[in-house]
Formats: structure tokens, C-alpha cells, sequence
């Protein structure tokens, strides 16, 4: 089974919201960072920082510092936060530290600071700020978790199979619940339970306090986009500048975000589909409505008979991967002939570590919130989101292991609200299949005055410094280096060509 890789595997759970109060960090002080040359290869699950070596990017410090593994008994067990540094070279304009991540979750952030640099944040961001990764906790080098997941699992990746039939769902059933049982017996099984959201966001507080800050600023992509706001509801009165890039809904990880994968791929879907027109060698059809054809026709012949280690929720969950950026484009036709004819499929990058990945990323959207436990009501949102949806919706609805997490791991998630100063601006790209704009146009509504949106007339996930949208890409570097936002909410229209 060819394993699926998205990052924007990272939605999931039926989320219960209530409000919630920075507990006892009543833990001691946190001592200073010890700074070391980072070690090659920093980065772990992100992939980030494999090559923070290279020439390309530029060198970082890195640090580890020790946490409370459960904040209600801060002089209990303690776990390890790796922690980077990409310090400003110019001192007289420093004006404080701006920590970073990269979404997930699961990921790492380590090496995120060097890749954000490598890629064209302005200088006179890295001028105004010590940028600060760190691996989340459980992630990489930070105290690690694994569920001990099989090479088969793994593989399956995050994607549930695709659900034709309710008896689809009672199938996917079996799978699912072998792996919430192989974590809950895991070496890791003592961890699990308090690798989340609120627990990061309290990490990213004791990072701020042994950095001797006040305050910090704070740049959070996808699943970041949820940390921060979680740490913004925590924290409200120590975060200084905080962006919000790609939004999730105020309940982050939860079942719904998950299913807004089905409207997001076919809003986004139509831009390959006339690439793949536009482009005649590849074989996929002349006119955007034969690709579109050539989709569910080579869908289903690879449920059929996998081709090259993938199936049929394989395909479907690669194809919406590479939707995030219009560079994937002729790596996913690339991809699509190679399945249609038979020639050597695109080189893939290796993942490092997909069983810390996948295991982390269980923890934190199985434990925070409920998911819905019977199968029936999975077959019910199958039996809409396909119809709805059919290009992925009978996946993104299907039943996984959140359904029989346990019980007494189950987290209350941090509500999302508008108390706290009005220090947040969101930025959005229109069509985002992983993080729709209407997820975002929710925690919009939710932060209330405390946020000003910019959304951006592009495809994509990733807006600020990963796409092409010179007025969003303004909006947040004028914020980070002046603290002039947007007066309102921002439109921004779409650049030549897109």
C-alpha cells in the first residue's frame, strides 16, 4: 500500500468546547537555553530541516528544555522540548522573538525557522526578530511517542479507505480500532494522554519565560493556525504580534475539519484538471472535464488492482496532497501517468519517521474532544459526503481509530474566543483544500475583534511566503516589523496569471 504523506492529514475529533485556564504553571522558572550548533539533520518528522545543513539554509543554535509532562503536577515527570534559534544579526533592531510552526500535528518545527529563511522571509523580519522553532512535544526531538504501528499502518497513512458502501464502513471498522488498541498498549501509553494542544501551548509559554521574554510574536501554519490561537486564549495578555496562516475552525482538530477536506479538494480540483488539459504529453485528457473523468476512472481500477503500491484511497489521498501547491502540479501528472501506463513512478522524498508522526498526531486529534463512537453515524456522514463529495468525501468521513480512542484519555479542548487584546491577523488563500476558507471564516467569527482576516484570491495551502500573493505576503510582514494591521478585514485580489 503506497503510503499517503499529507500534512493536511491533521484534522480530526468531535471537539466539545469549553472554557479553559492556564493551569498551575505553577511550575518553577524554567532555566536559560544552553545554545549548541544544531546537529545535522535537526528536524525529525517535518522533513523540515533534513537539509538545514545544506547552503541553502542558513545555520541555527538549538537547545532543549525540560517541561512538565502533566501542568496539574508540574514537579512531577519531566519530558524534553527540543528547541532552535535563528538569531537576528542585527541587534540594535531586535525587538523580541517570533516562535514558529510549521502544522501537523505530528510535525516537526525545529528546522522550520531555516526553511521559512530559506524561502523569503524578508530580512527585515529576520533583522526584527529571533525566529524560534521547537519539535512539539512527543515529536521528534523532543521526548518521543510511537504506538508501535506496523509497517502495514503505517503505510495506510492517514487517510481511512474509501467508503463506497456502509459495508465499507463496517470493514474499515477493524482497522481502525487494531490501531487505537496497539497505542493504548504501546511503551508510549503513559505519554498519550498528555500530548495536546493546551499541553504545547503551555510548552510554548515555559519556551517564552527561559528565553527571559515578556512576551512573544508568533507565525503558526494549518494546525498551527489552532496552537496559536489556543495559546492566544490561554495567554492572552503574552502574546505580542500573532499570524494565523491557513485556519482551521475554533475547534481545530475535530471531525468536522476533517470532513471539509471533501469541499476543499473539489474547489481546488479544477485548476489541475485544466493543468493536465493544458499539457497534452501527459496523456490525461484534452478538455479539464475528461481529467476530471480520468480521476474517478483510474480511481477505480486501482481499487481493483493496485498498481505500484497504490489503491484506490492511495491515489485519491495523493492526488489531494499534492493540491496544496501549484509547484506539485507536474509531479501529480507525472504521478497520474506513471499509474495510467505503467512507467517508474516520480521519486519520493523519505519520510523519516512515519510511526512518531502518525502516533503523535493520533494523540493529540483522538484526545481532544469526542468522536463519534458508533459506526452508524460514520456511515451516515460516508453515505452524504460522498454524494456530496465523491472525489474523497467517502475517505475524509470514514471511520478511524479517534472512534475507539479510550475513554479516560479524552481531553476538554480549549474554547476559542474573543477575550484578550486585538493583536491577531489571519491570513487564508480562497481555495485551500486542507484548510477551506470556511473553517477559517469560523474562527474569524470566533476571535471576533481580537482578529482581522486577509484572504487572498489564490490556491493553496500556505499563503505567507509560500505563495505568490504580494498583497497578503505585505499585509504580514508590514504587521510582524510595524504592528500596523489591516483597519478591517482584507481582501486581496489575485495576482497575474493565477
Amino acid at each position: 500500500m503506497r503510503r499517503i504523506l499529507s500534512l493536511a492529514v491533521a484534522l480530526a475529533a468531535t471537539a466539545v468546547t469549553v472554557t479553559a485556564v492556564p493551569s498551575a504553571t505553577a511550575a518553577p522558572t524554567p532555566d536559560a537555553l544552553r545554545w549548541e550548533p544544531c546537529a545535522k539533520n535537526p528536524g525529525g518528522a517535518a522533513g523540515a530541516a533534513e537539509t538545514e545543513a545544506s547552503a541553502d539554509f542558513p545555520p541555527m543554535e538549538c537547545a532543549t528544555l525540560e517541561v512538565p509532562l502533566d501542568y496539574d503536577d508540574p514537579d512531577g515527570r519531566q519530558i524534553e522540548v527540543a528547541v532552535s534559534r535563528l538569531a537576528s544579526e542585527k541587534p540594535s533592531q531586535r525587538r523580541g522573538v517570533l516562535l514558529t510552526n510549521p502544522g501537523g500535528p505530528g510535525i516537526s518545527g525545529l528546522g522550520y525557522p531555516a526553511v521559512l529563511a530559506a524561502s523569503g522571509l524578508p530580512q527585515k523580519v529576520l533583522d526584527s526578530y529571533d525566529v524560534i522553532g521547537f519539535d512539539p512535544r512527543g515529536v521528534g526531538r523532543s521526548t518521543p511517542v510511537s504506538c508501535e504501528l506496523t509497517e502495514e499502518q503505517q503505510n495506510r497513512g492517514n487517510f481511512p479507505s474509501y467508503a463506497h458502501t456502509a459495508a465499507d464502513v463496517v470493514r474499515a471498522a477493524a482497522p481502525a480500532r487494531e490501531v487505537a488498541e496497539r497505542c493504548a498498549d504501546s511503551p508510549s501509553a503513559s505519554l498519550l494522554p498528555h500530548i495536546n494542544t493546551a499541553n504545547t501551548a503551555r510548552d510554548m509559554d515555559r519556551i517564552r519565560a527561559a528565553l527571559g521574554e515578556r512576551r512573544i510574536s508568533y507565525v503558526g501554519a494549518s494546525y498551527g493556525t489552532h496552537l496559536g490561537a489556543v495559546y492566544a486564549s490561554l495567554f492572552p495578555e503574552r502574546g505580542d504580534r500573532i499570524v494565523l496562516d491557513s485556519n482551521l475552525g475554533p475547534g481545530g482538530v475535530d471531525a468536522d475539519a476533517m470532513r471539509l477536506f471533501g469541499p476543499g479538494m473539489e474547489e481546488r480540483f479544477p485548476f489541475f484538471a485544466k493543468y493536465a488539459a493544458d499539457h497534452p504529453e501527459y496523456g490525461l485528457g484534452s478538455t479539464p472535464e475528461e481529467v476530471t473523468a480520468t480521476y474517478f476512472e483510474l480511481a477505480e481500477r486501482l481499487e481493483k488492482e493496485p498498481v505500484q503500491g497504490y489503491d484506490g484511497t492511495a491515489f485519491r489521498g495523493v492526488t489531494f496532497d499534492l493540491l496544496y501547491a501549484d509547484a506539485n502540479m507536474p509531479a501529480l501528472a507525472e504521478t497520474w501517468q506513471a499509474l495510467d501506463t505503467g512507467r517508474p513512478l516520480p521519486e519520493e522524498p523519505p519520510f523519516p519517521d512515519m510511526d512518531n508522526f502518525m502516533s503523535a498526531r493520533f494523540a493529540v486529534i483522538c484526545g481532544e474532544g469526542e468522536w463519534p463512537r458508533s459506526i452508524r453515524e460514520y456511515q451516515r456522514a460516508v453515505a452524504a459526503d460522498r454524494q456530496r463529495y465523491p472525489m474523497i468525501g467517502g475517505s475524509s468521513a470514514n471511520i478511524g481509530p479517534c472512534a475507539f480512542w479510550p475513554g479516560k484519555w479524552l481531553q476538554q479542548p480549549v474554547e476559542v474566543g474573543d477575550r484578550g487584546p486585538s493583536n491577531v491577523l489571519m491570513v487564508q488563500n480562497e481555495r485551500d483544500p486542507g484548510t477551506p476558507l470556511a473553517g477559517a471564516r469560523e474562527t474569524r467569527r470566533a476571535l471576533g475583534k481580537r482578529a482581522v482576516m486577509v484572504t487572498a484570491d489564490q490556491g493553496g495551502h500556505g499563503v505567507y511566503v509560500f505563495g505568490r500573493n504580494a498583497c497578503a505576503n505585505d499585509a504580514v510582514t508590514t504587521y510582524l516589523t510595524t504592528g500596523d494591521r489591516p483597519a478591517r478585514d482584507l481582501a486581496c485580489a489575485a495576482e497575474p496569471g493565477e
